[in-house]
């Protein structure tokens, strides 16, 4: 349940499966860069992401009368966010962030020193994904930023499943299939020449 203590961060490991039930915010490139750019500022995001889930996702929303559902929200690449991740780890302090693919070493270097994991989601699974949220409870630069880009504030509950492919130990489990897939291949083509 969220906020989730950074003890309880650090207890799990690569290859672990997770659900998160609680409060999870969605943020994709032009949300963490507007974040930074708040905190650089001396400003404030209108949010508190300390101990929260951010989701790497661009959501499909639809407005029925006064408030907001979830059509679709499935994981997108959160590789496109490596140049921000580190930074707003630092100074936003979420436990858990979520999408699909891999992150890279700066990602993997905050998570380690600010007990913060990444966990994978199921790419192609938006509907999914969109039963484990159970109400959008806010919202945040709609306006500036559009629907995909904005912060979309989740209440969800068993929302998964996910497996740690970064942990708070410095690990990489997206890095450590690439590097034995690269090994295999190197063994192979060195076997038939």
């Amino acid at each position: 349940m969220t906020p989730i203590p950074e003890f309880e961060v650090r207890k799990l490991e690569i290859g672990d499966v997770f659900f998160i039930s609680g409060t999870i915010v969605t943020a994709r490139d032009e949300a963490h860069k507007k974040a930074i750019e708040l905190y650089e500022s001396g400003n404030r995001s209108p949010i508190e992401f300390k101990g929260l889930a951010i989701f790497h996702c661009g959501p499909i929303m639809k407005k029925t009368e006064n408030e907001w559902k979830v059509v679709a929200a499935g994981p997108t690449t959160s590789d496109r966010m490596e140049m921000f991740e580190d930074l707003f780890i630092e100074y936003y302090r979420p436990s858990v962030l979520i999408g699909k693919g891999g992150m890279g070493e700066r990602t993997v270097n905050a998570c380690r020193k600010f007990g913060c994991i990444y966990g994978s989601f199921t790419g192609g699974a938006a509907l999914l994904a969109a039963q484990g949220i159970k109400k959008v409870k806010n919202y945040y630069w709609l306006d500036e930023l559009g629907m995909p880009e904005c912060l979309w504030v989740y209440e969800v509950e068993n929302f998964g499943p996910m497996i740690v492919t970064i942990d708070s130990h410095g690990s990489n489990l997206t890095a450590k299939i690439l590097s034995n897939v690269n090994n295999k291949k190197e063994k192979l083509i060195s076997e038939m020449k």
